[in-house]
């Protein structure tokens, strides 16, 4: 019997389940997309090393999946909650017919277990298709080759779900039952009738708070972007964010009183249609629900941030990548290696054969040591000065102390690095990026690292700005930093390299490093990867830089096929989790906020009946439900978009050289398509479940 009568309650609470169905359905299917890449990452034809970067973030993911599961737990309980509340007078009808709480809570056990089988299925229906449309992701981003591309299933995906699915429904359960076994039989039969209590605020106590709220938020703007740069400790981060949550809490706490003093002067809106009526619903809702206000708002604001943040810095470093590797290898060597020197914080004593070395191109070395240099072609060495006698702190001149006080944790003390013209413009053609001219008295200070190229670029804009460099005085061609870079990166990292003519006295003893760039031999990329094996193995023989090494030759290296797939792996981490994290969180602030307003409709259905009595037609009411929902739901995105626009450009200036402000808006409208389809979906069950919630069933 209990059996036939919760296919039945279920049957006819369909429409009040559908908020808690789509929960589950899309908690469950994404948290299988994100568990079963360990199977699709079989089928992709990546190397070796994309491979375990994929394993670390499998094992990274597997992480994240328990506090995943941990705010889907805390939700699923939120959205259960919620049914049992708007059923309290059916449960006190049936302990009024003589059903014990026992029963009772057998009847919603068993309701909750077939509302979970069914959401189970079909999440891990959607999750097992969307997947295979997250193995076309992850090709994409790890530039894998897709060619055997299969439909693929994963056991250990299904089996983690289903795992962490029973142990979330068993803590509701726990709860459902621990609920129903405090209630009282008249609390029951009149919950229909208790409202929540309303407390109204002073109106202009209220107006006093927002400007305070307002402010406080400004002034946490004004850290976050114009004083970005003294936000370099995580002690001097705290107390920006701070005042964003307290401003936010406050701005919330007085938003009704705000809103109904300012709407109140405004006579032709407050008068008009059913305006006062939604105002006043608006104005007793938010005073109750500060607190959940808040926490929603913030936490759609770590979504739209992560979002945001995370696709910028995947493609902006996808696209430097490409730019900043323009050749298959790099091999530098320290030249005129001292008899002692520090490295790595202890003092080193180099042989003697590593310091004859030193005094040798690298051509030379790989020659001697048998390499055949027919696996090369389109080789430029050169050769790069510094001199202690040029340092940072004397770059910035007069302007030291300025720059210093600004940025106190440089370190001021480097060499400038310092490159003859002809030997940068061989480099740059190999490259096929800007190659450049100077006189005989002027120099060209190449920079492209942002703050870096912020800083220079103060000192360089005084015209013509002078410099001594091995005995002469030059002075600066142009009065900003000049784009260019010598060795290759997966992001614009030079910090500063000071362009001569081939007349610079620069001598024997300034030599400081011997740079080789060079392309492989080959036209195919299985010939590539066995010249790769050479110069970048697993650290066998077959590792030509180890085998130097550690035959007492110093000489180290990258290549752009290493340079890529650790590029790739690290945007590639940061994006997932961020999208992982963020569509939980984008999920779990719109089901609250959902659940939130079902329950009001449920209150206020008797005020809708009131407007029906006066004269108001479905239409009207309609409408009235949608402004007042819509207006529930679109508070605290609007601030958490507000948040944003500045919380974003933070997040870019702290990972300066890594994401970049012009990817902002492809992010950006990638991050509006993902929370309008989540959000809006919520939304539109809201309305949908709230309209038939307040529907005259006279």
């Amino acid at each position: 019997m209990l059996f036939k009568l919760s296919i039945k309650n279920m049957a006819k609470s369909i429409k009040d389940y559908a908020i808690y169905f789509l929960t589950l359905v899309l908690g469950v299917a994404i948290f299988y997309m994100f568990n079963s890449l360990d199977s699709q990452q079989a089928m992709l034809q990546v190397s070796q090393s994309t491979r375990e970067i994929i394993k670390l973030m499998i094992g990274m993911l597997g992480f994240v999946s328990v506090f995943v599961s941990v705010v889907l737990g805390l939700l699923i309980v939120y959205a259960n909650n919620f049914l049992i509340n708007r059923r309290k007078k059916e449960f006190g009808i049936y302990m009024t017919l003589g059903m014990g709480k026992s029963q009772i809570s057998k009847i919603i056990l068993l309701e909750t277990i077939l509302v979970g089988i069914i959401s189970l299925g079909i999440g891990l229906v959607i999750g097992v298709f969307a997947s295979q449309f997250m193995s076309i992701l992850v090709s994409k981003l790890f530039e894998a080759d897709m060619s055997e591309f299969t439909f693929v299933f994963s056991k250990q995906a299904l089996v983690k779900t289903c795992i962490y699915f029973s142990v979330m429904y068993l803590a509701v359960m726990i709860f459902n039952t621990m609920t129903i076994s405090r209630y009282k039989l008249i609390n029951l039969l009149n919950a229909t009738k208790k409202n929540e209590k309303v407390k109204m605020k002073n109106p202009f106590l209220a107006v006093l708070v927002f400007i305070f709220g307002s402010s406080i938020l400004g002034f946490a703007y004004w850290k976050v972007t114009g004083d970005v740069h003294s936000m370099n400790t995580v002690e001097k981060m705290l107390p920006p964010i701070l005042m964003g949550i307290v401003g936010t809490v406050l701005i919330f706490w007085s938003l009704s009183g705000f809103i109904i003093t300012v709407v109140q002067r405004m006579k032709n809106i407050y008068f008009k249609d059913t305006n006062m009526f939604v105002l006043r619903q608006i104005n007793n809702k938010i005073n109750t629900m500060v607190a959940s206000m808040s926490v929603i708002c913030l936490m759609l604001f770590m979504t739209i941030s992560i979002l945001s943040s995370s696709l910028a810095l995947r493609n902006t470093m996808q696209r430097d990548l490409i730019e900043m590797t323009p050749v298959d290898l790099n091999l530098y060597k320290t030249a005129n290696l001292p008899e002692s020197y520090i490295k790595y914080g202890i003092e080193y004593r180099p042989s003697e054969s590593q310091r004859e070395d030193s005094r040798h191109p690298i051509q030379e070395t790989l020659i001697n040591n048998e390499l055949d240099m027919n696996v090369l072609k389109d080789i430029v060495e050169i050769e790069v000065y510094a001199t202690n006698d040029l340092t940072w702190k004397d770059f910035f001149g007069d302007s030291f102390n300025e720059v210093k006080k600004e940025f106190p944790g440089l370190a001021y003390g480097t060499a400038e690095e310092i490159v003859k013209l002809s030997d940068y413009n061989k480099m740059a053609k190999l490259y096929g990026i800007n190659e450049y001219e100077l006189n005989e008295d002027e120099y060209i200070m190449l920079c492209d690292f942002d703050s870096q190229t912020e800083l220079r670029n103060k000192v360089l804009a005084k015209g013509n700005y002078p410099l001594t460099i091995a005995g002469k005085e030059y002075k600066s061609k142009y009065s900003t930093c000049q784009e260019g870079f010598i060795t290759m990166s997966t992001s614009h990292t030079n910090t500063g390299i000071i362009l001569v003519p081939d007349s610079c006295n620069l001598t024997e003893e300034m030599k400081e490093m011997y740079l080789l760039s060079a392309n492989y031999n080959a036209t195919t990329d299985e010939e590539k990867e066995e010249i790769e094996k050479i110069f970048a193995g697993n650290g066998g023989s077959s590792n030509l830089i180890k085998s130097l090494n550690d035959n007492g030759i110093e000489l180290d290296g990258f290549t752009k096929i290493s340079l890529r797939e650790a590029s790739i792996g690290i945007a590639t981490i940061v994006v997932f989790i961020a999208i992982y994290l963020g569509i939980i969180f984008l999920i779990a602030s719109s089901a609250i906020l959902a659940l939130k307003q079902l329950t009001d409709s449920s209150d206020n259905k008797q005020r809708y009946t009131i407007l029906r009595k006066i004269g108001c037609d479905e239409k009207i009411i309609n409408k009235t439900l949608f402004r007042q929902i819509g207006i529930f739901f679109g508070m605290p995105l609007v601030l958490a978009i507000i948040h944003s626009i500045f919380g974003i450009q933070f997040a870019i200036t702290i990972m300066s050289g890594l994401a970049s402000k012009d990817d902002l808006l492809p992010s950006a409208i990638a991050t509006v398509i993902i929370i309008g389809v989540i959000y809006g979906s919520y939304f539109l069950a809201t309305y949908l479940g709230g309209k038939n919630i307040i529907k005259d069933e006279s």
